[in-house]
């Protein structure tokens, strides 16, 4: 019944103010941060092809978790995407509190906004639209990644980018990914005072130096990674389906002139 009067009036029954919408915002910033340095290094991984196949197909077997089995397994792929998926699913959840809940209300925040001048509120507009652009673009990719775990790969992800023509959605992707994740970092950062020291103005001028400044870095390294995957994708065309073999299995051959 205190749940419910709580639910109602906003105050527990001892009169005092609810701490739910606090406990959800502290849930919705450890969610956001997770997500946000998770794809930082889902994006240094993924860019291992700018290095080499054989590069790239290592990085992917010691997804596969070859250091505990040998040869590795997708499965360990697929539990890691599903804890991603859940963390996902939250935070989109908790994220869409904050969004207006029709017409009128937005026009009154843009109003609003647009009145102020503020940079950061505009800020706020670009992550609430790239947040719910990734809810449906970033479920896509997760969902293919969860039930085609064995589909990573030099050769698997560049048939998937080309030839089953997902490379417009991880454009879209990556644009949204990018800006909603730096945007959320250095949102984070302000809201609960992190590295604020002596003068607070002048650390929130670094910081966004530096969000801008990573938007940038990992945007390159997103579009130069896909162009890669697009490249092997479209030599690869006629091929589609073969995996790929690293140097070092193709070198060694048995007697019979066959791959060992």
């Amino acid at each position: 019944m205190s749940d419910l009067i709580e639910g109602y009036i906003g105050t527990t029954t001892e009169r005092k103010k609810s701490r739910l919408p606090a406990k959800l915002d502290y849930v919705q910033s450890a969610t956001g941060l997770f997500l946000a340095l998770f794809m930082w290094a889902h994006m240094l991984l993924v860019s291992s092809i700018l290095i080499s196949k054989d590069f790239m197909y290592s990085v992917t077997k010691a997804l596969e978790g070859s250091f505990i089995i040998e040869g590795g397994h997708p499965l360990f792929v697929s539990a890691a995407v599903a804890v991603i998926f859940v963390i996902f699913i939250v935070h989109a959840a908790l994220g869409m509190r904050k969004l207006p809940g029709n017409f009128k209300q937005y026009q009154v925040m843009r109003a609003h906004a647009k009145n102020m001048g503020h940079d950061d509120t505009k800020l706020w507009f670009i992550q609430a639209f790239t947040g719910f652009a990734m809810f449906f673009l970033g479920s896509v990719h997760l969902y293919i990644m969860l039930s085609n775990p064995g589909e990573i790969g030099p050769y698997a992800s560049s048939d998937r980018v080309v030839s089953d023509w997902m490379w417009p959605l991880y454009i879209l992707l990556l644009l949204a990914v990018e800006f909603h994740g730096t945007i959320g970092l250095y949102r984070l950062c302000v809201k609960w005072g992190w590295f604020d020291g002596n003068n607070p103005r002048e650390t929130r001028k670094s910081l966004k130096k530096v969000k801008w400044a990573l938007t940038v870095f990992f945007l390159v390294l997103g579009f130069a990674s896909l162009a890669a995957y697009m490249k092997i994708g479209l030599e690869h065309k006629a091929n589609y389906g073969e995996r790929y073999v690293p140097t070092a299995k193709i070198m060694k051959i048995d007697n019979t002139g066959r791959l060992a």
